[in-house]
């Protein structure tokens, strides 16, 4: 039979023991120690006029009457030192950290269940990216008296401050501050490819870098179209948004193909040297008219104009340029030309 327990190696009285109180005691001592354990301070070094009852944790290295101490605990009881090892899942108040410790066998590690915890799962597994983790079909943060802000901080302008939807663990869209300080709305069709697809500047400033935008116009300057005709565009000087150029029209160029299927402004110039009576129209998908320029004057000199209209296009739809009459155009920038623009 072993003399000690084998948790706390407190002392048993064994059989025909003389002087049994002095192991009673000894005992009771130990026991005084660890139950409600309380750590004043880690020190390596003995305090010089330590009080009764207190209890230290030996840090590395230590000197005097501690030296070869090291993890255990002191208590100092009856004007001398008692030396414990503390073992696994053991529990103390340390006084000078004003906090709760657990021994994990090697060390004291910091227990705050309330605090600051390393991770949080509710209803689910935090590591060490997602260190606050919820499973639950809402979550609810409200206000405690009147608003609530929820604040999402980053530490540089070219870091990331962001809410990030995603559809199986794949990203599909993210809102916030994202590599610079205006605001963004991101989306990807595949989690790893994105595209801006609104933007804010500190200003206030609205960019939509991906609306469809194109100003579409056919090289070649000035050129006689026949009547009846209809011709396409070779030259985009603005585009954005997706749009592009389709087949190949009869009367030259190609067709202008729509990206996206929405509400469109189609703004059409026209510069002409009148020979007789003309007109442009826009076309879409070559028969419905979205608007024209007509000149039923055979006199007219030198001729600017434009004109708008309104329509919803379909994505795959195509627009032309159909005329009557045989005036010379003058086809380029600023000149004869199709804006189209959804709204």
């Amino acid at each position: 039979m072993s003399e000690t327990t084998i948790n706390l190696e407190i002392p048993y009285i064994l059989p025909s023991q003389a002087q049994k109180h002095v192991t009673h005691n000894e005992a009771l001592q130990r026991l005084d120690a660890v139950t409600q354990l309380t750590v004043t301070a880690s020190l390596a070094t003995p305090p010089s006029d330590p009080q009764e009852g207190t209890c230290y944790e030996i840090a590395a290295s230590p000197t005097g009457t501690w030296a070869g101490k090291a993890g255990k605990l002191a208590f100092r009881q009856d004007g001398d030192w008692i030396f414990i090892t503390p073992r696994t899942g053991w529990r103390g108040w340390f006084l000078a950290e004003d906090r709760m410790k657990i021994h994990d066998g090697s060390d004291w590690t910091t227990y705050d269940a309330i605090g600051t915890p390393a991770t949080l799962g509710i209803n689910t597994s935090a590591d060490s990216t997602n260190r606050l983790a919820v499973s639950a079909a809402a979550t609810l943060l409200t206000h405690a008296g009147n608003g609530h802000q929820v604040k999402v901080n980053k530490s540089a302008a070219a870091d990331t401050a962001s809410l990030l939807f995603q559809s199986g663990w794949s990203g599909r869209a993210e809102i916030g501050l994202a590599g610079s300080n205006d605001f963004s709305v991101k989306v990807s069709p595949d989690g790893s490819a994105w595209t801006s697809a609104l933007s804010i500047t500190g200003e206030g400033q609205v960019r939509m870098p991906q609306r469809p935008l194109v100003r579409a116009t056919r090289g070649g300057g000035v050129l006689t179209p026949s009547s009846g005709s209809q011709t396409g565009f070779s030259t985009l000087s603005i585009n954005q948004g997706g749009f592009s150029l389709g087949a190949s029209v009869a009367g030259g160029g190609n067709r202008l193909v729509v990206p996206v299927t929405a509400p469109y402004l189609a703004c059409l110039g026209v510069e002409a040297n009148p020979s007789g009576a003309f007109s442009v129209a826009v076309k879409l998908n070559g028969t419905t008219t979205i608007a024209s320029i007509n000149d039923n004057d055979a006199a007219s000199a030198s001729y600017g104009n434009c004109a708008m209209g309104l329509a919803l296009l379909t994505a795959g739809d195509w627009l032309v340029l159909e005329h009557t009459g045989t005036t010379p155009l003058d086809f380029g920038y600023d000149k004869t030309e199709l804006t189209v623009m959804m709204l």
